[in-house]
């Protein structure tokens, strides 16, 4: 994909992309420049709810508690 970039720096974010990440008018973007090339970074306004999403469906609370109630079976 391809943006322009305007006389005052700025350029659009594809639909395409926004729409796969969930990006939204209010979310912040984060640009690390490394010297070969830049990556632009999401930036979450809540870690939980971000972790979640990283996580995709795991229930880890869930997973956490059958495993305790495992061992307290002595399994």
């Amino acid at each position: 994909m391809t943006t322009t970039l305007t006389v005052r720096g700025q350029t659009v974010v594809p639909a395409q992309i926004r729409k796969a990440y969930r990006l939204k008018s209010s979310d912040k973007l984060e640009w690390v420049a490394d010297g070969r090339c830049i990556r632009v970074v999401p930036l979450g306004n809540d870690p939980i709810t971000e972790a979640r999403g990283a996580l995709g469906k795991t229930r880890l609370r869930q997973a956490l508690l059958d495993s305790r109630a495992e061992e307290r079976a002595g399994g």
